[in-house]
């Protein structure tokens, strides 16, 4: 019995360490494929940024790097995954169509071929690229890269005056990233350096911007894909990234600013949903559950488990239509009308409360239908068919393209903070399909809603320590067995057999 314990003890310590040694840190969050099955079962103040007192609504930057109505339509939609623009990137200038996502940090391209795009980067071509000898991976929720570091010049034809020298990471092969049909060869994160790989010390895109041409550290975003089929390639979605500030002319209203909670991702704090008028009343913290962010990379709407379950019975008890099929709120189904037919009646609106700078308020951003129950594609010109723009998550809520498209937003990483403001393009059959209001009083949820998530340096810190708890482990019982557990006869002397481990590790 006695030797049996040795060997059961090893093997249970030696497969705990094991475990623990390989956590690693992933950045979740990234494209939506949108693979569905189609389903014709259905029948059916301090607050308030006023434009005349806010800096960033200044049409040009003072030190005349920057012309904002420049920048004004430099984005292009792809079928419900992303918005890319054009980059000149090496010298000569090669163009290539880069992916705006504010959910991660790395610069990367497509520096290999690829059977999904029509062109790549080809650094052997580029007199001033410099490989920087290290090797870099990034992993998404769905798909991945590989590909090893460098730097290069490049230069935005729509964008800030000036040429910058960045870090670039070449891709030279993926899985699952780069999808049928993408117009986009790269992507530009546009988050802070923590998330960079692989290590802080990579300096991300607009960091180098700011440096290097001296522009305030502000960005902006309006997304202009508000009630477009996703099917509509003749005349796909526009929208604008404004490098160094805010145009005052892509939105209407005041502009609502939300503290930024960590700097990582764009993590702000969520108070509550209503779907309807109706409160989920769940605890703050459900809500920020890991972490709230705000996600240009993501098509979706992405909530935690407990609330996407939440806001699903609720929009079933409120919507006009009892029937659907799992499949559709799980986003494995299309719900189908006769076309020219429009669902959106059918639903109610759904309502996000943010935190205020000032922290005792909250303001209200909500989306119409329209925004949520997005049009697809048309079966047999009969039929036009949708899917559900809000989907369950396991690293947090994610405020993705779905709701990005109703405003025009700010990143004003100067001040830490991102502002939503009512988008000049938020409108679809003469509708607007988004609003905003507040403030409204904090007084009845928690000072502090952020769910506690762990920062990647802390999760190495507990991974490396782990480890090192396991080898000091392995360590003794390593001297156990090269002592091994001993069986005795009556007469008190030590058999040979005493350790078959011992035998076999000789």
């Amino acid at each position: 019995m006695a030797d049996g314990s040795c060997v059961l003890v090893w093997a249970v310590a030696f497969s705990l360490c094991v475990g623990v040694s390989k956590c690693y840190y992933t950045i979740p969050l990234k494209i939506y494929t949108g693979r569905f099955n189609s389903s014709t079962d259905l029948d059916l103040t301090s607050l308030q940024q006023t434009p005349g007192g806010n800096v960033l609504s200044l049409a040009s930057d003072p030190a005349g790097q920057v012309n904002f109505l420049d920048m004004v339509g430099n984005l292009l939609g792809d079928s419900g995954r992303g918005y890319y623009m054009e980059m000149s990137i090496g010298t000569p200038g090669q163009k290539l169509n880069i992916l705006v996502d504010t959910g991660s940090s790395n610069f990367a391209v497509a520096a290999a071929p690829h059977t999904f795009i029509t062109h790549y980067f080809n650094t052997e071509l580029s007199s001033t690229y410099q490989s920087a000898g290290r090797a870099v991976a990034v992993r998404y929720t769905q798909g991945n890269w590989e590909g090893e570091l460098g730097t290069d010049r490049i230069s935005i034809p729509k964008g800030p005056n000036g040429t910058i020298t960045i870090n670039i990471a070449a891709i030279l092969s993926s899985d699952g990233f780069f999808l049928p049909g993408v117009n986009w060869q790269g992507i530009l994160g546009l988050a802070y350096p923590m998330l960079a790989r692989p290590d802080s010390t990579v300096e991300p895109f607009f960091n180098s911007m700011v440096r290097q041409l001296g522009i305030p550290d502000v960005f902006s975003l309006q997304m202009c894909g508000a009630g477009l089929s996703a099917s509509n390639t003749a005349d796909p979605a526009g929208g604008s990234l404004i490098m160094g500030g805010a145009e005052p002319t892509l939105y209407q209203g005041p502009m609502w600013y939300t503290p930024i909670k960590e700097e990582w991702y764009y993590q702000v704090e969520v108070l509550k949903l209503e779907v309807g008028e109706q409160n989920l009343n769940l605890d703050c913290r459900e809500y920020n559950m890991d972490k709230a962010i705000v996600d240009s990379g993501t098509t979706l709407l992405r909530l935690p488990v407990n609330v996407f379950n939440a806001v699903v019975e609720a929009i079933t008890h409120t919507s006009l239509i009892q029937d659907f099929s799992s499949g559709f709120w799980a986003g494995t189904k299309l719900a189908c009308w006769m076309k020219g037919e429009t669902p959106w009646r059918f639903f109610p609106k759904l309502s996000i409360y943010l935190r205020a700078t000032n922290t005792s308020q909250s303001f209200r951003i909500t989306i119409l239908p329209q925004l949520y129950i997005q049009a697809i594609t048309d079966v047999d010109g009969t039929l036009d068919c949708f899917r559900f723009g809000v989907s369950s998550s396991a690293n947090g809520l994610v405020i993705g393209a779905t709701v990005m498209e109703g405003f025009y937003v700010v990143f004003d990483r100067a001040q830490r903070r991102v502002g939503f403001a009512l988008s000049t393009c938020a409108v679809s059959g003469g509708v607007a399909v988004s609003e905003i209001a507040g403030p409204f009083s904090a007084a009845d949820v928690a000072a502090d809603c952020s769910g506690g998530a762990l920062k990647e340096p802390l999760l190495w810190v507990i991974s490396y320590t782990l480890m090192a708890v396991c080898a000091l482990v392995l360590l003794i019982l390593l001297l156990l067995l090269v002592l091994p557990c001993r069986r005795r006869h009556h007469s008190g002397e030590i058999t040979d057999e005493s350790s078959l481990v011992r035998h076999r590790i000789k």
